[in-house]
């Protein structure tokens, strides 16, 4: 998801980075090492479920908010 695939424009790298600034200032216990092993949404929709102690629905709910109109 933020990770990065190798061969990728220096446009997409910046972007995925953007990204990934947004979610540890979004949830902030994300650390740097929690964001770079994140490959999908449901990914991180667990591990915010899981450290914040949220219903999945909400979860999902969530994650599906803030990455609507993001294109990793």
């Amino acid at each position: 998801m933020f990770g990065y695939q190798g061969g990728e424009s220096s446009e997409t790298v910046a972007r995925k980075r953007g990204y990934m600034a947004e979610a540890r200032e979004r949830w902030p216990f994300l650390t740097r090492f929690d964001v770079t092993t994140i490959h999908n949404e449901q990914q991180l929709a667990t591990m915010v479920r899981d450290r914040l102690g949220l219903p999945k629905d909400q979860a999902d709910a969530e994650v599906h908010r803030w990455t609507q109109g993001k294109h990793f």
